[in-house]
């Protein structure tokens, strides 16, 4: 039969005829711009049944540099490729695209023309193998609205916590899709080594009790209600081994999505995953210009990743911890791995979560140093102004900074879980803690810090006091176990996930996890958070809920307007502008955060919805936001860009419109964050870029399974798709 492959306005559509699958040609095949390839360039045609192959990406990768490395771009209107500023190497090229599989493999140098033959999917099958992972998970079932809300007697297994449709997919996407990609290969279709089974339900009871992440694992299903979230995944993958394929299909890059050019080093080590990466002060993206690129490896290693990305070098460093009994995640519960067997891989004490850089090139990371137990100073009985106002017994991960030019850690032991970090205007440091329970936020004094060096003199912590009274100050407030009083504030437990001073004025936002993530059932919030002159006694809140429709809010970042961003498991992309409020910030709706639903603006992400469910929203499910303020991508100052894990993309709004940058190798591309640098204000597109790094929990269930490393990614994007 005849795989009928016509792209029109970046559409597919798909006809059985033949056994030779035919792929039209653009429509406007036409092209002013001419095919130079340099020295440093490899470049030429890719040319398909039909003739050439237009929004395909071509990819080179080489053994040959002291790390691994790969670097892609897209095929113009007229098939043309050009691979800009490559190392000097021994490279082999090869096609991937939509509606295709993999061409062969061609060795060339720098410098050379060459030209590529595309290979078309001989089925639908074997086309969707190259789908991005959302597509997949998009056949999902979820149940019904009407199932909605759980009881503890419920006949359909819904738990009384899931009280709504929104809740049970705030859970597959914020505590299943957020650490691991739901679609991909292995994960959709799980490995026979698992065993034999009476039912796939029972498979899959068995497979989440795999390696040292089955704890986490146990908590989510739990959440959904085990049997019933077991019978959900039972059935989708019961239905692709039957050859179920996905019910959509995505589009190849268009327009400025072929402008892209992304690069690739393997960094670390094949037992380490990564949570982020950090190469500059976002306040000031020419710090650390063409220097070091430092991940983060969370719960797996106790060592930072390090590239050198102009020597094509990696490193890995050690990073100290303070109490010798501070444990490690080697000693965590687990299960028998189809992977590793009985081997824990992940040996980790420090937890190192989140890194950014300061205006000295020093990067500071969220990281765990002792047992959670908190000292004497953080605990009720301290004369601490925090201690005093809210006490802390436990944190459950600390601070530490790390000098490149002394080569020295500095260990800062905090009263307060610390999650995600950033600094404001004055070098203070906030922090996240993660977990709504804890209802604080907390700072860090740098400047403080590096002149006395007193750890307990430069912190403090504030509780989250919602503004009921309306009045812009702190006033005397209830407990958040109390009822509202309209004349008092209100404390209330939802301490930030992300956070992030704004540009503009001396207000801190941050971003509460709602149900899908968090111990308890809660709406998820964003938080505009006043410090005041001492915040641990006159910081107050202004709390503010997603509009109907719109919920389970991840990440934050605040554009140079004072505008905040997050993105929502409703599967959008969502700004907040509080100068639209047009009603008071006062009374109940000021604890509850169900007020100024006017602020809100959402963006539906591009691609499927599950069946069954509003097609307001997408599958689509996005990590974290990041602002790129200071154009260092290419598209413009202020262009918010979402870290799409579902799809296996950057995306990033330009004028209200989605780019999709899609990073198709490896398959399973899966960022949590990204980072804008300038190396070369002067250089145009070459001088700057986006770095980001593999972030799934589970490297080997990416493309290349057992044995391969997380990698760090530059992307950039050049005036049209043969600039070099």
């Amino acid at each position: 039969m005849i795989f009928h492959c016509c792209q029109r306005a970046g559409l597919y559509a798909f006809a059985f005829l033949s056994v030779v699958m035919v792929c039209c040609g653009p429509l406007n095949a036409q092209s002013n711009t001419k095919l130079v390839v340099g020295a440093d360039a490899i470049g030429g045609e890719v040319k398909g049944a039909n003739g050439p192959e237009a929004g395909v990406w071509v990819i080179a990768e080489t053994s040959d540099l002291p790390t691994k490395f790969a670097k892609m771009v897209v095929s113009d209107d007229l098939g043309r490729f050009v691979i800009p500023e490559l190392p000097a190497a021994k490279y082999q090229i090869w096609v991937r695209g939509y509606g295709l599989v993999d061409s062969d493999k061609q060795d060339a140098v720098p410098g050379s023309t060459i030209e590529l033959t595309a290979k078309p999917a001989p089925s639908a099958a074997a086309a969707a193998e190259y789908y991005p992972g959302m597509y997949w998970y998009s056949m999902l079932k979820i149940p019904g609205e009407q199932e909605f809300p759980g009881s503890d007697s419920s006949p359909g297994g819904i738990p009384a916590g899931m009280k709504t449709q929104s809740d049970w997919i705030d859970t597959v996407k914020n505590s299943c899709q957020s650490c691991h990609a739901l679609g991909s290969k292995n994960i959709r279709s799980p490995s026979p080594e698992l065993g034999h089974f009476s039912n796939s339900a029972d498979m899959w009871a068995r497979r989440l009790q795999s390696g040292q992440a089955m704890a986490g694992m146990a908590v989510a299903i739990t959440r959904l209600g085990p049997d019933r979230g077991y019978r959900m995944y039972a059935d989708w993958t019961d239905r692709i081994a039957a050859g179920e394929l996905p019910f959509a299909r995505p589009e190849r890059p268009q327009g400025l999505e072929r402008n892209v050019v992304i690069s690739a080093w393997d960094w670390g080590t094949p037992k380490m995953y990564l949570h982020d990466a950090i190469s500059t002060d976002k306040r000031n993206p020419t710090v650390n210009a063409n220097g070091p690129i430092y991940g983060s490896p969370e719960e797996s290693s106790d060592f930072v990743p390090v590239l050198d990305p102009v020597h094509n070098t990696t490193r890995l460093i050690k990073h100290p911890y303070r109490d010798p009994a501070t444990a490690s995640t080697q000693d965590d519960p687990k299960g028998t791995s189809v992977f590793w067997g009985e081997e824990p891989i992940w040996d980790s004490h420090t937890s190192i979560h989140n890194p950014m850089m300061d205006g000295k090139g020093r990067v500071w990371f969220t990281a765990r140093i002792r047992p959670a137990a908190n000292p004497a100073y953080c605990k009720a009985g301290s004369e601490l102004a925090s201690a005093i106002v809210a006490p802390l017994a436990e944190s459950a991960r600390q601070l530490s900074v790390y000098d490149p030019k002394t080569d020295k850690w500095t260990l800062i032991n905090t009263c307060f879980t610390t999650q995600h970090l950033s600094f404001d205007a004055n070098d203070t440091l906030w922090l996240s803690a993660g977990q709504p329970y804890s209802g604080v936020a907390g700072w860090l004094n740098t400047r403080q810090f590096d002149a006395t060096g007193d750890e307990v003199a430069s912190q403090g912590w504030t509780p989250i006091i919602a503004n009921v009274t309306g009045s812009g100050t702190r006033a005397a407030y209830v407990a958040a176990d109390q009822p509202t009083d309209p004349a008092k504030d209100k404390w209330v437990k939802a301490a930030f996930y992300g956070v992030m001073p704004s540009p503009k004025g001396d207000v801190i936002w941050g971003q509460s996890m709602g149900t899908g993530f968090s111990r308890i059932p809660q709406s998820s919030y964003l938080i505009r958070l006043i410090p005041g002159s001492d915040p641990a006694h006159t910081a107050v809140s202004e709390i503010f809920q997603p509009p109907e429709g719109a919920f389970g809010a991840r990440g934050l970042d605040v554009d140079l307007n004072g505008v905040a961003w997050t993105v929502l498991s409703s599967g959008h992309l969502a700004s907040f502008d509080r100068s639209k409020c047009k009603s008071p910030l006062s009374g109940p709706e000021a604890a509850t955060g169900k007020q100024c639903f006017e602020g809100w603006t959402l963006y539906r992400f591009p691609g499927p919805q599950f069946k069954g469910v509003s097609e307001k929203g997408s599958a689509d499910h996005a990590y974290y936001v990041w602002v790129d303020r200071y154009n260092t991508l290419g598209l413009g100052a202020n262009v918010p860009i979402a870290s799409a894990n579902g799809s296996e993309s950057l995306l990033a709004l330009v004028d209200g419109k989605f780019v999709n940058i899609h990073v198709p190798y490896p398959m399973g591309f899966f960022s949590k964050n990204v980072d804008g640098r300038i190396d070369d204000a002067n250089a145009g597109w070459k001088g700057r870029g986006l770095w980001t790094t593999s972030g799934t929990r589970a490297n080997f269930h990416s493309e290349g399974g057992k044995g391969v490393l997380p990698k760090v990614f530059k992307v950039q994007m050049r005036p049209n798709p043969l600039a070099s």
